[in-house]
């Protein structure tokens, strides 16, 4: 139950009034908390965190040093206007990410799920919306209005261009630049990001058999390595594999593409498997 007052408090942290404090909470030496946040039951700001802004953060999460949440974004049209920050339960912020609040121009707010790991100094723009149980790892920067899917991994010092979208259970590699989106369960990686294959490592932990990864990976070499033009075959899939709802679902985020388009150049010798 939230109560606007709890002992667990240090002595300099500062919380202004009108915060809502969760029950069981804790905020550490010299965390910093704004009157429009919401800290829900079993919330823990360890020391040195500053939260701000019309924020939410969900049952249980865990905020480590350094890190901030909810300040105004790094957009030259914002212009003070009330817009949000939701962090979802049991997510953890480690060390110096910075989290900013949403803009008018887009859609107000900046999502971040539930069960996530968000590696130290990593920075989620304005916008943003992350799914739930997303890792991403040390470094990583990304630009405003990203939208990453559910159990999606990123890889440490990637960097995400605006408005890219990536799909659920994708797998981003370490130092690639991503211009593009990337389709549901696949892996990209280099410098400027092309298609390596399938994260079968994450469809595995999903418990699929081995049939169905071998369904998957045919439609997945169909869809992008195959003769022919990218649409032609997209549509071909959707007859031949559109039964598989992993592949359902890759068709599905390719038929709805955003203002960058699909990533599709696909690495011919970048020494990367899927096996």
């Amino acid at each position: 139950m939230l109560k606007p007052v709890h002992e667990m408090i240090h002595p300099t942290a500062i919380i202004a009034e009108g915060a809502v404090i969760g029950a069981g909470v804790k905020i550490g030496p010299f965390c910093t908390v704004g009157a429009q946040v919401v800290l829900e039951d079993g919330v823990e700001l360890v020391s040195h965190v500053v939260v701000d802004g019309k924020t939410r953060i969900g049952a249980g999460a865990k905020l480590f040093p350094f890190c901030t949440v909810g300040l105004a974004p790094q957009d030259l049209k914002y212009n003070g206007e009330e817009t949000e920050t939701s962090i979802g339960p049991r997510t953890q912020i480690r060390e110096h990410c910075s989290i900013h609040r949403g803009t008018v121009t887009g859609t107000g707010i900046t999502k971040i799920g539930a069960d996530c790991l968000l590696m130290a100094v990593v920075h989620v723009a304005h916008d943003c919306e992350i799914g739930d149980g997303v890792v991403i790892s040390n470094n990583v920067v990304m630009g405003g209005h990203v939208e990453v899917g559910n159990r999606a991994v990123i890889g440490g010092a990637a960097a995400i261009l605006q408005f890219v979208r990536i799909g659920a259970g994708a797998m981003i590699g370490g130092l690639s630049g991503v211009p593009s989106d990337v389709t549901p369960y696949c892996f990209v990686f280099g410098p400027r990001a092309q298609m390596v294959g399938l994260n079968v490592v994450g469809l595995r932990r999903r418990g699929l058999t081995k049939a169905q990864l071998h369904e998957i990976r045919a439609a997945h070499k169909f869809i992008f390595s195959g003769p022919g033009v990218f649409a032609e075959r997209v549509a071909a899939a959707r007859g031949e594999y559109g039964g598989n709802v992993y592949v359902a679902e890759m068709l599905d985020f390719i038929a709805s593409p955003g203002r960058h388009g699909i990533l599709t150049n696909v690495a011919r010798a970048s020494g990367q498997s899927d096996e």
